[in-house]
């Protein structure tokens, strides 16, 4: 027996086949293992690719909306504003118009007024005409001639300055009425009496009021030829004309007459004064 049958060796032992197909199968699941988790990593690390490839579509999307309602924002802000204008416009229109009827109503109160007035106006004077004509009648009939008593209401024919008077009214007849005009082709009531007695030498006042006290006061009962009729009171008469006699009078009457011939009875003058 050698000397060396009992030594241990220190070599390690080989392996044996099936230990190697062992570990190399167990090498395999690793490697396979590694190799699923790489695929499932390369998997999960490709996603994030898939991801960003769509965020611009999303992007796009979100832009539209916010445009969207940008839009809306802004339409509904243009409807607020037009609404509060229309209200303003509303009440400022209802102001005006409560401003102009409130005018209104003032100008129809003032208008009412001057219509009572200018109706008590012409009242009045009807009534002074109507008692003046009642006065006259009375005069006229203590006045009238009579053979018993040889009384008469004055000359009916006219003489001297008031002949010539008479004879320039009556050939300014059918001529026309303008106010404020003293001939030749037009006159107003004053403005005929005053150019008249012109003609003889006799200047009287423009106006029919201070025509109307230029002269002496004379009745109504008492008339002359030539002497200056007036309607209303003395100095403030609204009207003049001249007698002719006979009971008649020549004066502009209005715009619709002209220079024209009347009875006393027409428009009864409320008094008489004598120039001449």
């Amino acid at each position: 027996m050698s000397h060396t049958a009992h030594i241990r060796s220190h070599r390690k032992p080989r392996r044996s086949a099936s230990s190697l197909a062992m570990r190399t199968g167990v090498a395999g699941g690793v490697l396979s293992t590694l190799a699923v988790a790489g695929a499932a990593g390369s998997a999960n690390a490709a996603e994030p690719v898939t991801q960003t490839l769509e965020l611009p579509t999303l992007t796009a999307d979100l832009a539209t909306q916010a445009a969207q309602s940008a839009d809306a924002t802004q339409q509904a802000a243009a409807n607020y504003q037009l609404q509060a204008e229309r209200d303003a416009a509303a009440a400022k229109a209802a102001k005006q118009a409560k401003a102009d009827l409130a005018d209104a109503k003032q100008k129809a109160a003032e208008a009412k007024k001057k219509a009572e007035e200018a109706a008590r106006k012409e009242a009045a004077e009807r009534a002074s005409r109507s008692t003046t004509r009642i006065a006259l009648t009375a005069d006229d009939t203590s006045g009238s001639t009579s053979a018993s008593t040889g009384t008469s209401t004055g000359s009916s024919t006219a003489t001297g300055s008031a002949a010539a008077v008479i004879s320039f009214v009556k050939a300014q007849l059918g001529k026309a009425y303008v106010s404020g005009a003293t001939g030749p082709s037009a006159y107003d009531c004053s403005g005929l009496v005053q150019t008249a007695f012109k003609q003889v030498g006799v200047s009287l006042p423009r106006v029919s009021q201070d025509q109307s006290t230029a002269g002496t006061q004379v009745s109504l009962s008492n008339l002359q030829p030539g002497d200056i009729l007036y309607w209303g009171s003395a100095g403030s008469a609204y009207h003049v004309a001249v007698y002719v006699g006979d009971g008649m009078f020549i004066g502009a009457q209005n715009p619709s007459s002209g220079v024209s011939e009347h009875p006393l009875s027409y428009d009864q003058p409320t008094g008489a004064v004598r120039v001449l």
